[in-house]
């Protein structure tokens, strides 16, 4: 049996009202049309829904079953409609989020409370990725919308949250700890490690390459994480430079954070692909950019972290 739905609703207005004028009235129809609805849906049907008499209307014992089923049915398709217009509209669904070590520094928390009070039917999965991917998963697809520092080789469009100076992580008996700051030029000549990776553009930026003057640069170690950069610069093998938060988020007694004074900052930027763009993602970037927007206080703290009279990077 396939039953316009449009017939279920007048079955349903009728038995509700028990009166084919006052149904009629309440469908925007004609009487006339809706009593021949009535009898076809029960041609189809099989079975006499309503009981008809020149006084009054009634529900046969068919058709008080068939109006418990029929409402359920039409309540059902309803739903089903308004989470797909929900879906499309990026109101529902599933969002994959990639990150990589800090995530948004200090916007993370009021960003994700943001996004959970304006769409709490929004399932945000969150997936940290490793060195090796510096686009946190969009490039592969494993992510939808990912928090990613610039540069990178990967094709994206992104809304940059805040710019980030650069720190030298050195060993505390680094001839360098005592200082105040260093240029990019004294860092990248240092013993450093990188993040394992093919991204180009990326390792040249945090292995501060274009400050060498032409120089060559000494081969860069090669890191996993950000645990193992740490733990081989407090065995006093190498340095690294990186974003300046990570003197508060990965604090070491046996390392210092030591500005780098002329190095260009790093962009922290919510991404995604063209290709995988949706109502869930423009949703996501709206509500990153309200927050970084409002929260001005805390994007000034994570690009002045440590500002001295002049206005430059001072001492860590």
């Amino acid at each position: 049996m396939d039953v316009h739905t449009r017939k279920l609703r007048s079955f349903v207005a009728v038995a509700e009202e028990l009166h084919f004028g006052r149904a009629a009235a309440r469908l925007f129809v004609a009487q006339q049309a809706l009593s021949k609805q009535i009898r076809e849906l029960e041609r189809e049907v099989g079975a006499e829904l309503l009981r008809r008499t020149t006084r009054r209307v009634e529900l046969t014992a068919a058709g008080e079953v068939f109006l418990d089923a029929t409402r359920t049915a039409l309540d059902a398709l309803d739903a089903a409609a308004d989470a797909a217009r929900r879906a499309r509209q990026g109101e529902t669904g599933t969002l994959r989020l990639g990150f990589g070590v800090g995530a948004a520094v200090d916007l993370t928390a009021p960003l994700l409370r943001e996004l959970a009070d304006r769409h709490p039917d929004i399932d945000l999965e969150m997936r940290e990725i490793g060195f090796d991917d510096p686009s946190a998963g969009l490039r592969d697809g494993s992510t939808d919308v990912a928090f990613v520092r610039l540069p990178i080789t990967a094709d994206v469009d992104c809304e940059v949250l805040f710019a980030e100076p650069l720190v030298l992580v050195v060993h505390r008996d680094h001839p360098f700890a005592g200082r105040p700051s260093v240029t990019a030029r004294e860092a990248a000549a240092q013993p450093l490690i990188v993040g394992r990776t093919d991204d180009a553009a990326f390792e040249r930026f945090w292995t501060l390459a274009d400050h060498l003057d032409g120089e060559p640069a000494t081969p860069p170690r090669r890191s996993s994480s950000h645990t193992e950069e740490l733990e081989l610069v407090a065995a006093g093998l190498v340095c690294f430079p990186t974003a300046a938060s990570a003197a508060h988020y990965t604090p070491h007694a046996l390392l210092r954070f030591v500005p780098i004074v002329d190095a260009e900052p790093s962009r922290l930027a919510v991404a995604w692909t063209a290709s995988r763009r949706s109502a869930l993602v423009d949703r996501f970037v709206v509500v990153a950019r309200d927050v970084r927007d409002r929260e001005r206080e805390i994007v000034r703290a994570v690009e002045r972290p440590f500002p001295d009279a002049d206005g430059r990077a001072g001492a860590a």
